[in-house]
């Protein structure tokens, strides 16, 4: 299938000028990889250090005596590999798109197949189901250290660890009102760079100080044999400090790192006078430098956070394979890193979606729940009756008319647009091309959801404005919403400029609704054309304009659509969607694979298992 597929570029890392390590001189906790005695590096004078809960330094003291620093009680899988994601966000606890459902989804899908896995993540707030775990770290912020104290919980078979700090709580409580990234959408924190420094250096201790025991087949610290994940450009540095902090000084040998981009628009570029800051040596400098011909942050000579996190890590992936593809063609899309992608090489895998969460068949915020294991008995053989999910479907969109305040007909045509209100998601496209389609088709609804820029939120009230009586705006989160026009729409509608992955159409086949959408990134990967939705073809990535052709073809690719509702070809589509396997189960197998392929000493294939509990709550305080 080809939600599935795995696209490999292949490339060369000649010519780059990749930094080695550095002799550069930071604390770092004494672990051990279990079992060994200390060595020469484990016994540096180093100034940072973890100080663990009172209990389990008595228990440290006392193996030491036996040579061994850590509990001697480790219970292991025969299988697996130790697999620590790193990223700043992680659903349910914190999300703003697509990274944090990757990081709330992967692990646990990993995690069923027998590997050790461990998500750090800030602490935003106060999670209810995370618990103090009393061991704390002092890390290097420019001319200062910061003590940050580790929170844990253990749901769905992963470890979650939190790195507890006022440059995460203090800024992004719930009470505040703010965000993870700055105080108003668009708007950066000016010290994001420490902020995001602090985590890469925390995540680099937590395998080894934190002794975690909730996993039971696996106890004790991760230890030093671990594959790092970073996401996205708050990461970047993370494959830095491993080299310069650990590895110079005969810590974390075997680890490895993979950098996974997520959004190539968020590259973390800063003032290039600001690279001291990191506390990196300056052999490193030249994987970050970088040269643009824009003003911001400021004007002329940058670092760049995420070029550092290519050059740096031991393997590039991103979360679809046509988006690898779009990353390494050019400027436009490569956001002009294309040139080193295409010497690094990267590697494409699809991402896959919550199945328990968006599931028709459970869903308590819709009036008639369905699946597609519908069937009638015809000529004493059970086959299946797409007539009857058809049927599902337009119950339930007689209840999402009626409860967004439109006229209840189930004939009416009901197309549907989901989505963050920034540029990348077309939101000016879609209302753009709202007056043309009212002009090509007689009769059609049309429902926006969304929240985001305040300019686009008045675009589309401004169509409601305009099509009282057939278009509908709700420009404010609203999950249960959400989650009615997934099963009450006869059409998705996704206008993206790029799209990496992609959540959305994953959803709405899960609901069979079949999606309209841009020709781009992981649209291509997981839509056929006429098969479970229509493609309009690759639109402008430039976001400050609306290109009309771009509205011509979103207008024109609906009226196709709308045209197909109700036919015969309509009902086959809905059962196309909702056959399809759009778990994370094949993407972590995928993920397996490429993470193996590190080598790192002892990762071992994975077994072939179901997630662990994947229906269980998960009991948080979201900001």
């Amino acid at each position: 299938m080809a939600a599935l597929a795995t696209s490999q570029l292949v490339a060369t890392r000649a010519g780059l000028g990749v930094p080695d390590a550095s002799t550069f001189r930071r604390g770092a906790a004494q672990g051990l990889r279990g079992g060994r005695t200390a060595s020469a590096a484990d016994t540096l004078s180093m100034r940072t250090s973890a100080r663990a809960a009172p209990r389990l330094q008595h228990q440290q003291q006392q193996q030491a005596r036996r040579g061994a620093r850590f509990p001697s009680l480790v219970v292991c899988a025969s299988a697996g590999m130790n697999v620590v994601f790193v990223g700043a966000e992680m659903a349910p606890w914190s999300k703003t798109g697509g990274l944090g459902d990757v990081l709330g989804g992967l692990p646990p899908a990993m995690a069923a197949n027998g590997h050790r896995v461990m998500v750090v993540s800030p602490r935003y707030d106060q999670y209810k189901d995370a618990w103090d775990t009393s061991v704390v770290s002092e890390i290097k912020m420019g001319d200062r250290y910061e003590t940050v104290r580790f929170f844990h919980c253990y749901k769905r078979g992963v470890d979650r660890v939190f790195v507890d700090h006022p440059l995460f709580l203090e800024r992004v409580w719930g009470k505040t009102e703010e965000k993870i990234y700055g105080p108003d959408a668009g708007t950066d924190y000016r010290d994001n760079q420490l902020r995001f420094s602090l985590l890469c250096q925390a995540a680099l201790e937590a395998p080894r100080i934190l002794s975690l025991n909730n996993n039971p087949y696996f106890s004790g610290p991760y230890g030093e044999d671990v594959v790092f994940v970073c996401n996205d450009w708050h990461t970047g540095p993370l494959s830095c400090y491993l080299k310069s902090n650990y590895q110079s000084h005969g810590i974390y040998r075997d680890a490895k790192t993979a950098f996974c981009i997520h959004n190539i628009s968020y590259q973390g570029r800063f003032a290039f006078s600001d690279y001291p800051e990191l506390n990196l040596p300056e052999r490193f400098k030249s994987s970050f430098d970088f040269i643009d011909g824009y003003e911001k942050p400021v004007e002329g000579r940058k670092i760049n956070w995420m070029k550092a996190g290519i050059l740096e890590a031991d393997r590039v992936l991103t979360v679809s394979p046509y988006y690898a593809e779009e990353l390494i063609s050019g400027i436009a899309r490569g956001c002009e890193l294309d040139n080193i992608m295409r010497l690094t090489g990267i590697t494409g895998i699809v991402n896959g979606m919550d199945v328990s969460e968006w599931d028709p068949s459970r869903d308590k915020y819709i009036a008639v729940k369905y699946d597609v294991s519908t069937c009638t008995y015809v000529r004493a053989t059970v086959v299946w009756c797409p007539v009857q999910a058809v049927e599902a479907k337009a119950l339930n969109k007689e209840a999402l008319q009626a409860e967004v305040g439109l006229p209840v007909d189930r004939n009416i045509p009901l197309v549907a647009f989901i989505g963050r209100l920034e540029e990348q998601k077309g939101p000016d496209v879609m209302a753009a091309a709202i007056p043309q389609l009212m002009e090509m088709v007689e009769d059609v609804q049309i429902v926006l959801l969304g929240t985001g820029k305040k300019k686009f939120e008045r675009m589309l009230m401004s169509a409601e404005e305009k099509f009282p009586g057939k278009v509908r705006a709700v420009v404010k989160f609203n999950a249960a919403l959400a989650h009615h026009i997934m099963a009450g729409a006869d059409v998705l509608a996704v206008t993206s400029r790029f799209e990496p992955c992609g959540l959305i159409q994953l959803q709405g086949m899960r609901y069979g609704t079949p999606c309209a959408c841009a020709s781009t990134g992981g649209l291509v990967d997981t839509i056929i054309e006429g098969k479970t939705g229509f493609h309009m073809g690759r639109l402008s990535v430039d976001c400050n304009v609306v290109e009309p052709a771009d509205v011509k073809k979103v207008a024109t690719t609906l009226q196709r659509a709308i045209k197909v509702v109700g036919t015969p070809a309509y009902e086959e589509m809905v059962r196309n969607c909702m056959i399809q396997d759009l778990s994370w189960k094949g993407p972590a197998k995928n993920w397996e694979n490429v993470l193996l392929s590190l080598g790192v000493a002892g990762g071992e294939p994975g077994v072939e298992g179901e997630e662990i509990a994947p229906l269980a709550k998960e009991n948080v305080a979201a900001p």
